[in-house]
């Protein structure tokens, strides 16, 4: 794991989410996990591949995620965790990584993305290394965990 693939992540929440309405953007702490994560209630896995592969897997409550479908939905009320908010967190997951393979390119990394995948409930999910980088963001002061399992592509 290179930390260095940790600030194209980092610099991908502070250019997309001020777009949406959320503006305040911290980073709680950098630390190091094995390869299972756990559910905080919604865990969204998304691939990498390319020059660096393997995938970033966010994590957050289903309150936080449902917080921030309302925003993402111009406000509108979200009282049920279903597939319209569920479609909004998986949009917004895909625009952060989007952002995040651009941002790679700009170190002429060149990475293509897979569709999110978002799972919601209470499991472990498995990542591609032993070794994760968990990133936790706080966003408006809702926790949304960044958990990176990216290495160098050894074609």
């Amino acid at each position: 794991m290179d930390v260095n693939h940790v600030n194209p992540v980092l610099e991908a929440f502070s250019n997309i989410l001020p777009q949406l309405g959320l503006n305040n953007i911290e980073k709680n702490g950098i630390s190091v996990k094995g390869k299972y994560i756990k559910s905080r209630g919604v865990v969204i896995i998304i691939g990498i591949i390319g020059d660096v592969k393997g995938n970033i897997i966010y994590g957050m409550s289903v309150d936080t995620a449902m917080k921030i479908a309302s925003i993402m939905m111009m406000g509108m009320p979200v009282e049920k965790f279903d597939e319209l908010p569920q479609s909004a967190i998986s949009e917004l997951v895909n625009m952060l990584t989007a952002n995040v393979a651009m941002n790679f390119s700009k170190d002429n990394i060149e990475v293509d993305i897979s569709t999110p995948t978002l799972i919601e409930g209470e499991f472990t999910a498995s990542s591609n290394s032993d070794k994760v980088l968990c990133v936790e963001m706080s966003v408006d002061g809702m926790l949304i965990e960044v958990n990176i399992s990216l290495e160098k592509n050894r074609i």
